[in-house]
């Protein structure tokens, strides 16, 4: 059996990230890939939008190349509080016993552009975000100020350019404004929205081939018979390689015979970038995977790991003219595919995604609720759920028997705490480490 950190390093080798020159595709960033309603009628009229392409504002997309814009940010100067728009040396000397007196000339919201240039001794009323007239090069809050009439009464001196945005303070034209490789969320929709930039450079999002392998699966629409098993494992794989930011394809059940499998396998790898199968990959007299893999030119890298659960993992790869295709063989045991996909497939997805950081696995140092307990041999998975309290990470494992079979209390979990080989019992109270899941 190989080390979970040897195993770590030969999987996370072996795939090599989405090119980008021949897996990128153009988004809009104004798409989301459903049907967009306009129906204010404020706006420039009522209409019904197809979007065209991908979709950028799902905000699960992954940059392919910089961003940079022609635009300079702020735009323009401009305020950053509501209050008056003066001329320092006006102002510069004056408080409460000698304050300056100034003449209003103009008005300013935001959104309009200023129609005058400001003399000395004058003022504009200005709001945030609105453009700072010609003149001016500092704004007084108004409470610090009192209006009588036309005049504006500056009670405390200001800083020079105290409450002045200058244009390009916070971003220049033609710099970077984002680097390639990162997951566009909100933050970035928003900075990419304010600047303009509309059409979008992003990696396509990887193709995962999944199947489940054996004779007494049936699917959940259909009746049980003694002795046969909902197949669980794909839906659930099906939606973390959704979560994981690329597309499953379903390939269904697959029965446990030689050439079935074989047409199954050679199939999914023309297909797609990874495959999953579940089940098939143990040492019974129906496990044929390991062997169909080999004849159809596969090379296998793993073939077991020191993990509970977990241990049976085959990790083969095909020679391809772009880039190796990662064939993941997974247990059948429902809790054991999916800890071996939180623990292994995942971040390789992330990887393949073109996701430059962030991809590889997240551990939180948390307090274990209760002891936990393990047989020492292997590294062993611990799942239950991950909270805070008082600005302290808590690990409180799930209830019920822990093993591979029971499904019933993986439900909401969302850390899988890890007892490392030679751990047979963390202690309550003490210090664990938890891999942090569903993200």
């Amino acid at each position: 059996m190989l080390s979970v950190s040897d195993a770590e390093n030969i999987i996370f080798n072996l795939v090599q990230p989405l090119n980008t020159q021949q897996d990128t595709e153009l988004v809009d960033l104004l798409s989301t890939g459903d049907t967009l309603l306009d129906l204010s009628p404020w706006s420039d009229g009522f209409s019904t939008r197809r979007a065209r392409d991908a979709a950028a504002l799902r905000a699960d997309r992954i940059l392919a190349s910089q961003v940079t814009s022609e635009l300079d940010f702020p735009h323009w100067d401009n305020s950053a509080m509501d209050g008056y728009a003066v001329r320092y040396e006006d102002v510069y000397n004056c408080n409460e016993d000698k304050p300056a007196v100034l003449e209003i000339v103009e008005e300013i919201p935001a959104g309009v552009q200023p129609k005058s240039t400001i003399q000395s001794g004058q003022a504009a009323r200005i709001f945030t975000g609105a453009v700072m007239p010609t003149g001016t090069d500092t704004v007084v809050m108004q409470e610090r100020t009192r209006r009588e009439g036309n005049r504006v009464i500056i009670l405390t001196a200001p800083k020079l350019q105290e409450f002045v945005r200058k244009r390009g303070m916070y971003y220049r034209a033609g710099e970077q404004l984002l680097p390639p490789g990162i997951l566009l969320k909100a933050s970035e929709i928003a900075v990419l929205a304010a600047f303009q930039c509309t059409q979008l450079k992003v990696f396509r999002r990887p193709r995962v081939a999944i199947f489940s392998t054996g004779d007494e699966l049936v699917t959940p629409d259909k009746p049980l018979q003694p002795g046969q098993i909902v197949d669980s494992n794909r839906y659930a794989l099906a939606t973390l390689i959704r979560q994981s930011g690329a597309e499953p394809i379903m390939l269904g059940i697959v029965k446990d015979k030689p050439e079935a499998l074989k047409e199954a396998i050679a199939y999914a790898i023309a297909h797609a970038d990874i495959v999953i199968s579940s089940g098939g990959v143990s040492v019974g007299d129906y496990d044929y995977v390991e062997q169909i893999l080999e004849s159809l030119g596969g090379k296998i890298h793993v073939r077991d790991i020191a993990t509970k659960p977990g241990k049976p993992l085959t990790v083969a790869t095909f020679e391809n003219d772009v880039r190796p295709i990662v064939y993941f063989g997974l247990p059948g045991n429902p809790v054991a595919a999916l800890v071996t996909f939180w623990r292994f497939v995942q971040p390789a997805i992330k990887k393949l995604s073109g996701l430059a950081q962030g991809w590889e696995p997240v551990y939180i140092k948390a307090l274990a609720r209760q002891e936990l307990c393990s047989g020492g041999k292997r590294e062993t998975y611990v799942w239950g759920q991950l909270s805070v309290k008082n600005g302290v990470y808590e690990f409180q494992p799930a209830g019920g028997l822990q093993n591979s079979g029971n499904l019933i209390n993986l439900a909401q979990t969302n850390g899988l705490a890890v007892l490392p080989v030679g751990t047979t019992l963390i202690a309550a109270k003490e210090q664990v480490q938890v891999l942090q899941i569903g993200s």
